[in-house]
């Protein structure tokens, strides 16, 4: 977790950079100049506002978006984890790189911490927790399976 002087500045973006945004969130995979042309602006305009957005880090990185339930993760869990205090940064770090773990956070309340995750079957989940309760640090896990995915799209750019 970054800390507050440590968190980059933001950055402002015109109309043209939410729009190439628009279009790559789309398509990651759209030319430049195709984009150029549905933006009517020069394929090095394009070039350049898509260098400044990564240098600036506003894309992060260009990847495919995986559909986990295609390769047979279809229980998604939500795992709320209460870790013993002054535990948390050596637990997440050790945590955040297992397989299932989509996404962390470090949250305000009754948990530390907020695990997004994606099992096979119930018998992977069990066995997950069964490891996260086994470790020293981890005082008490919840866990919430999702029914029904209304909306996931971490990377919108609709936001903007």
């Amino acid at each position: 977790m970054k800390s507050i002087d440590e968190k980059e500045k933001t950055t402002d973006i015109d109309e043209i950079d939410k729009k190439i945004l628009d279009l790559f969130n789309e398509d990651g995979r759209m030319s430049y100049r195709k984009i150029a042309k549905r933006l009517d602006i020069s394929i090095g305009t394009v070039h350049n506002r898509i260098e400044k957005l990564t240098n600036t880090g506003i894309i992060k990185k260009f990847a495919p978006v995986i559909d986990h339930s295609k390769l047979g993760y279809n229980l998604t869990t939500i795992i709320g984890v209460r870790v013993k205090g002054g535990m948390l940064k050596n637990w997440e770090d050790k945590t955040a790189f297992h397989k299932n773990v989509l996404c962390m956070y470090d949250v305000t309340g009754e948990f530390d911490a907020i695990l997004v995750t994606r099992f096979k079957d119930t018998t992977e989940l069990d066995e997950f927790i069964k490891a996260l309760l086994k470790e020293p640090d981890v005082q008490r896990t919840y866990t919430q399976t999702v029914l029904n995915i209304v909306k996931e799209d971490i990377s919108s750019s609709k936001m903007i």
